[in-house]
């Protein structure tokens, strides 16, 4: 949201729609659980049209970037020349997208791109902006710190190997208020789950080992 604060804030650029990618059996935002019509609310209050890319269940990392490459591809067609995102310092994920855009003869803007996540954190929450955490790592995490406002307050209780942006997804949040809204977005908060992932890792000697990861998620709705 800073990020796009930032690229609204100067006169260089002109915002054509939000994107984002939706599980398509859940309706919900991958790992951040966030249900569509709350993303549908929040682009309204923004007051920018949202496109939807939608992901099934089952489907490959494969399949997921041919899914972003045709999303892209389309932005060319349409004349769009700039997607903006809000890394801030992994690399391997910018490569990722500055290949995928470069197949299509666009370019990304990173407006947060190497900057001190505390002096993001503490600058997006002095311009007014309200979040809410919708998911977050049980390694590092309390499910009571789940469903909270973002604050200092619920800073100064993150573990220092966490980054406070959540750069590295040791957790997500939810923006639902600030400068750029016409209103807040409403939502109601229910409980705080459970749910544990299992995923294969490719080691250096080219064996997979199977890991899980358990991640609280707050249900908003």
């Amino acid at each position: 949201m800073l990020a796009l604060d930032r690229l609204v804030g100067s006169d260089e650029y002109q915002v054509h729609h939000l994107h984002t990618v939706i599980d398509a059996e859940l309706k919900r935002v991958g790992l951040h659980g966030v249900p569509e019509v709350l993303i549908e609310k929040q682009a309204d209050a923004l007051g920018f049209p949202l496109h939807k890319l939608y992901l099934h269940k089952d489907d490959s990392h494969a399949t997921y970037e041919k899914l972003i490459s045709g999303y892209i591809d389309q932005l060319k067609a349409d004349g769009v020349e700039l997607i903006m995102y809000g890394d801030i310092f992994l690399e391997d994920l910018k490569a990722f997208r500055d290949t995928k855009l470069a197949g299509a003869g666009m370019q990304g803007v990173y407006p947060l791109w190497k900057e001190s996540s505390h002096d993001l954190i503490n600058e997006f929450l002095s311009k007014g902006y309200k979040t809410r955490v919708c998911a977050a790592d049980k390694k590092h995490f309390r499910a009571s710190q789940v469903g909270k406002e973002i604050s200092q307050d619920w800073l100064r209780q993150v573990p220092e190997q966490v980054d406070v942006c959540g750069e590295n997804g040791e957790f997500h949040s939810f923006v639902y208020d600030g400068p750029l809204f016409s209103a807040p977005v409403v939502h109601q908060l229910g409980e705080v789950v459970e749910k544990t992932y299992t995923f294969n890792v490719k080691n250096e000697d080219g064996s997979v080992s199977e890991h899980k990861s358990s991640f609280y998620f707050a249900s908003l709705y």
